[in-house]
């Protein structure tokens, strides 16, 4: 070959190289643009379908997560308070102590110990245990709760023992961090986490609501209110020797309940078995008759229906009434006649009686249901009790016995309301234990006019100025009321040795806000008491003492420069010392 034809071999297998050279970068610029393009469509799969995800949880899954989130934050039980938002009862967690036998393996013992130690050992750290019968529990291997809860320090020490079987489960507890204190009113949640008896058993549902357990549940009780109330009554009932005590303080424009005890009262905490005995609610279940408390009601039926419209009228009341082979008579003689101040005053069953029997049965009648004296009484507590209410059209001596408190048996809450209304200007309203708003009072009905609750603001106020109250007198703080001592019913009559002392009271008396029940159950002659058992000497006291304790607790300040004018009446009563 010669060399123009080599020359040109060679140039074109060059042009023939670069050819295939650039299809190759060709190929290769396509090929990743391709492989780019796949990146890309795939991160773009990948962000639609996370978009789409998203989007479907957002839809139908979101609000569900945001509420199990919101609710696993909230208390398994919502919060109890008084009406000032003070902790009454609230969920926490804390340890149990539980038997669990089979820890050491199926077929092997118990306890690493002997039964009896274990108790002994147990019972060293919680004294109120019954050592020998946790004996038996612990030798019969049978599991369950030996405590639903104990402190950390109490686990610290159990645990110290080394028994295998003992075992510390952390469960949610309810603590109510006042003890005992208003535990009629709480209640308490048993061991099925369920309320009982109390608040916790009515708003049980809405404790445990995940919508609504995260507000807490307001009352209308006031701490402070109820503290003095079971303090002064259960100084009541120490000085007396009484087996019980009930009381109550009720705002008499609402109805609501600042305190309501019971005694002796139960640790909600613990129940034991002398706490069991004490669950019944004196003041709400168990009804009294309730003697001369009643006396100023069946006045202001007889002022309200016209049968008494001359306060200085004169009634017989030196001689015994004879009705129906019955005879009514007072404690001593209070002279030859006695006007309606002075019948109050001295607390004559002979004249409220006379007045009774003129009102007639029909008018009492009606006034007492109009009151709800024949109904349980109306608040949101279970435990109601069903007064002893006479059958029938009543006869004169039905209607005789009614008017002073015996033959009808009512409980201390009936004769708060029935107060209320004869101070408030005559407006019966159902008791409440939830706080009320400002202006939104409970609606009631009318009983008596106002006029009748002007003039019975001026008697009762005149008990305690100089007749059988004067030892619930709280200088400056206007109080009113009447006592009342009803021997108890038993085998084959009344009891003459058994009293249920009552004192009913309101304040203060130129403008009345609130109503004040003081009862004692079977008081006894003592040397606090003078050794008398009658209300004017040991329930008196307990109102003349609670008075001044919460009266500026609700703003309601000592003034000596303002009363209830008996300017009227006052002349026509001479000093009394009845019951």
């Amino acid at each position: 070959m010669n060399a123009p034809s080599v020359a040109i071999s060679v140039s074109t297998a060059i042009s023939s190289g670069r050819g295939e050279l650039v299809n190759v970068r060709q190929r290769s610029l396509l090929m990743a643009k391709w492989r780019v393009l796949w990146v890309v469509a795939g991160f773009l799969l990948i962000a639609v379908t996370a978009i789409l995800r998203l989007a479907f949880l957002g839809l139908f899954a979101n609000a569900p997560t945001q509420q199990d989130m919101a609710s696993a934050l909230l208390p398994p039980r919502g919060d109890i308070v008084d009406r000032n938002g003070v902790p009454l009862a609230r969920a926490f967690p804390a340890y149990s102590l539980w038997y669990n036998p089979a820890a050491l393996g199926e077929g092997g013992p118990p306890l690493v110990r002997k039964p009896a130690e274990v108790a002994a050992a147990l019972a060293a750290v919680f004294p109120d245990l019954d050592a020998q019968a946790l004996a038996r529990r612990l030798a019969e291997g049978r599991p369950g709760y030996l405590r639903r809860r104990i402190l950390p320090e109490d686990a610290n020490r159990i645990h110290q023992l080394g028994e295998p079987a003992l075992e510390f489960p952390r469960e949610t507890e309810r603590f109510y961090p006042q003890g005992s204190m208003a535990a009629h009113v709480l209640g308490f949640v048993g061991a099925d986490g369920h309320g009982h008896i109390g608040m916790e058993q009515v708003y049980d549902q809405r404790l445990t609501d995940p919508a609504q357990r995260g507000a807490p549940a307001m009352l209308s009780i006031d701490a402070r209110v109820q503290g003095a109330l079971e303090d002064e009554l259960m100084k009541g009932m120490l000085e007396s020797n009484a087996i019980g005590a009930a009381g109550i303080i009720l705002d008499v424009d609402t109805g609501e309940v600042l305190a309501l005890a019971s005694l002796p009262a139960f640790n909600p905490n613990l129940i034991d078995r002398a706490g069991e005995g004490h669950i019944f609610n004196r003041v709400t279940n168990q009804v009294y008759e309730l003697g001369s408390t009643f006396k100023p009601i069946s006045i202001a039926a007889a002022i309200d229906a016209g049968v008494v419209t001359d306060m200085s009228r004169r009634y017989q009341s030196n001689r015994p009434l004879q009705i129906g082979g019955f005879s009514i008579r007072d404690s001593h003689s209070f002279g030859a006649s006695l006007n309606i101040p002075e019948a109050l005053v001295h607390s004559s069953n002979i004249v409220t009686a006379q007045v009774a029997d003129e009102l007639g049965g029909q008018r009492l009648n009606a006034t007492m249901r109009a009151l709800g004296m024949d109904q349980r009484p109306q608040i949101e507590l279970p435990a109601r009790g069903m007064p002893l209410w006479p059958k029938g059209n009543w006869s004169r001596i039905t209607t005789m016995t009614v008017s002073f408190g015996h033959g009808i048996a009512v409980t201390p809450l009936h004769l708060a309301s029935a107060y209320a209304a004869l101070v408030n200007g005559g407006i019966w309203r159902p008791a409440t234990l939830q706080k009320v708003a400002p202006g939104q009072a409970v609606p009631g009905r009318r009983v008596f006019k106002a006029s009748t609750s002007a003039r019975m603001r001026q008697l009762l106020r005149m008990i305690v100025d100089v007749g059988t109250g004067r030892n619930a007198d709280a200088p400056g703080f206007r109080v009113g009321g009447k006592t009342g001592s009803a021997e108890k019913p038993g085998v084959g009559g009344y009891r003459r040795s058994s009293l249920v002392a009552t004192f009913a009271a309101a304040f203060p008396m130129d403008r009345p806000r609130y109503v004040v029940i003081a009862m004692l159950d079977e008081p006894q002659g003592t040397a606090a008491t003078s050794g008398q058992r009658t209300a004017a000497w040991n329930t008196a006291p307990v109102v003349g003492r609670v008075v001044p304790r919460i009266g500026p607790l609700l703003g309601i300040m000592p003034d000596a420069n303002h009363d209830v004018d008996i300017s009227d009446i006052a002349p026509l009563v001479a000093r009394g010392d009845g019951e």
